[in-house]
């Protein structure tokens, strides 16, 4: 099948603009390519120093330099369900590599926070700053030049982002990626939603609340909806940094420990030792990111990638914008049904065929490019495969690429939208980005007077006085990156879907983030330039008629360009978000990251560095 179009078209445009960030990027990683292992140009007090806990088999293999060393990054804790299987993985991964004859070492562990546990807490103002602070993380335990390949333990929000744009610093060494898998299914998700907004009208208790939520999130393993932990792992699969068919693999299974242990063995082909080369700076270019935007608009995966892959193509010097989004999301087909899209959860999609079948299908339409670099060689078709146990042994078989489930996955001829699941909307407020895959069609356009609030708690406030029985659009200014660290406002949606269900219009404007498990409520998210800024958002006041429209990409407050600008609005001075949960230690980044649209970013691209 030949490539789309459009595919093509975007693809240069970004080639195109990224030719000297991507330039600089790649004559430095080049620089740092060493023929022989990484450890043969320490001292040898630097030497002693990193092998002084090894056993004796361990010192000599390192001190013979003539097998690899390979690094363990990980975000294990034990409060993260996703996160806790970790703790057996480095002794799967060094037993695994020492049959090889060959070692690893634990290099650096990375803060993993739980997106679940911090909605609606002030803990939130610190998670998408904790992106960049892992990705530093990851860097200062590559730092010490032991290491000739890493294997990348995270899976969650900002987790696998900061890991990747940690990874790319060390551009010149091979990396992977190695999942936790999902827990089992629990309770619907639709069912589990309910509860929420029965809660949130007063119609059940915090005792009832608590038996449904404990329902869903109920083991070890990856929340099984459809948010940007699981949204990860699928980007992962799709840029060729996991096995295949590895992503959605339930946790604590001997499959699963077997992808592990075949995962750090994949670095000993890719190492400068090997037979096969491949840094991740080289392996991943223009066309692997363009295939994760694709993997995202497909799937209906989470809003946080409009920022967090716009940051990781920033890493490797390639610029990544939301105008790739949207055009990409007008021939990317909606092949996937997962909530909040749809009733199914990542096991429902796993067992009707998973990554294999979208990957194939999407070949097949010549809406992926096939000529990419992978941990498993050149080419995506290395990826329509699964992987399988025989006496306990890992092995993999061709995919038949037919969905299992077709109200799970469907096809391209016959997809659940033509579209993509996300889209871009401009106008006299900005621009935003707007996650479309799970609104009905009634609540795609609305226009609707303004009501501002300054908070999600100030918004559920006036839902529990009985005072936003209306249509309205709820605009919550001073929520961006340079206000308040951009948390993410997901106690809005229990308020804001009971309403809906009632039949009232009503929609969300914000320069804050939505959870990557939202949709039901059209939501305008990421608004740029932020109120912090004196983006428009800012002069918004009740009254104001605001139109939100998805159809046509626009979003606009109805009100003349010579009042808008002369108006003035009392900026608040959100003293509280400077101090508690350690958000004091933050401010640099709330003075220094750019905007949304440009990942949020506290680094530079190559080449635009201050020095």
């Amino acid at each position: 099948m030949q490539t789309n179009p459009k595919l093509v078209e975007v693809t240069n445009a970004i080639i195109e603009r990224s030719k000297k960030s991507r330039k600089i990027y790649l004559e430095r990683i080049e620089a740092a390519h060493h023929q022989t292992v990484e450890r043969a140009h320490l001292g040898c007090s630097n030497l002693a120093h990193a092998m002084a806990p090894c056993a004796a088999h361990e010192k000599a293999h390192l001190e013979s330099m003539e097998r690899e060393n390979i690094a363990i990054i990980s975000a294990y804790n034990d409060m993260l369900s996703a996160h806790q299987p970790f703790a057996t993985y480095p002794s799967l991964i060094k037993r695994a590599l020492a049959l090889k004859g060959a070692t690893a070492q634990f290099a650096g562990g990375v803060p993993a926070m739980c997106d679940g546990v911090t909605q609606s807490q002030p803990g939130m103002e610190l998670s998408l700053f904790s992106r960049d602070t892992i990705a530093m993380s990851t860097a200062v335990g590559l730092a010490h030049n032991m290491f000739d390949g890493a294997v990348m333990l995270g899976v969650c929000d900002k987790i696998v982002p900061g890991m990747f744009i940690g990874a790319m610093n060390f551009g010149h060494l091979p990396v992977v990626f190695a999942p936790a898998g999902p827990m089992p299914s629990g309770i619907s998700n639709a069912e589990k939603a309910a509860v929420r907004q029965e809660f949130a009208q007063g119609k059940v208790g915090e005792a009832e609340l608590l038996k449904a939520e404990s329902a869903s999130y109920h083991s070890a393993g990856t929340c099984t909806f459809y948010g940007t932990a699981n949204s990860n792992q699928m980007l992962m699969e799709i840029m060729g940094l996991h096995l295949p068919g590895s992503s959605f693999v339930n946790t604590n299974t001997p499959l699963r420990d077997a992808l592990t242990e075949a995962a750090a063995l994949k670095l000993l082909e890719l190492s400068p030792l090997g037979k096969n080369y491949m840094p991740i700076g080289r392996m991943i270019d223009e066309k692997s990111i363009v295939n994760a935007v694709v993997g995202l608009l497909t799937t209906g995966g989470s809003t946080n990638h409009t920022i967090h892959l716009i940051a990781m193509a920033r890493s490797c010097g390639i610029v990544l914008t939301w105008d790739d989004f949207d055009t990409l999301s007008s021939i990317t087909p909606l092949l996937c049904k997962m909530y909040p899209n749809g009733s199914a959860d990542v096991n429902h999609f796993h067992s009707a065929g998973g990554m294999p079948v979208v990957i194939s299908k999407l070949l097949d339409a010549g809406l992926l490019h096939e000529d990419v670099n992978t941990i498993m060689g050149k080419g995506l078709r290395n990826y329509i495969q699964e992987p399988y146990l025989e006496n306990g042994v890992l092995h993999f078989r061709a995919s038949s690429g037919r969905s299992r489930d077709i109200e799970v996955i469907s096809s391209v001829s016959e997809p659940f939208s033509k579209e993509g699941g996300l889209k871009v909307l401009e106008g006299n407020i900005g621009r935003s980005v707007i996650k479309t895959s799970a609104l009905k069609v009634a609540n795609r356009v609305i226009t609707a007077p303004a009501k501002v609030f300054l908070s999600q708690e100030a918004l559920k406030e006036a839902f529990s006085r009985g005072e936003l029985e209306m249509d309205f659009v709820a605009v919550l200014p001073y929520q961006g990156p340079k206000s308040n660290g951009m948390p993410e406002l997901h106690g809005l949606l229990p308020s804001m879907g009971a309403l809906q269900d009632k039949g009232f219009k009503v929609a969300i404007i914000t320069d804050g983030r939505m959870s990557g498990a939202s949709g039901k409520v059209a939501s305008a998210i990421h608004l740029c330039p932020e109120a912090k800024d004196g983006g428009v958002i800012g002069k918004i006041k009740d009254g104001d008629i605001i139109t939100l429209d998805c159809d046509k990409g626009i979003l606009s407050v109805d009100i003349a360009e010579n009042v808008l600008k002369n108006r003035v609005v009392a900026v608040p001075k959100l003293l509280q978000n400077r101090h508690g949960v350690g958000r004091e230690l933050f401010a640099m980044m709330r003075q220094s990251v750019n905007a949304a649209e440009e990942g949020a970013c506290t680094f530079a691209l190559p080449g635009e560095e201050i020095c």
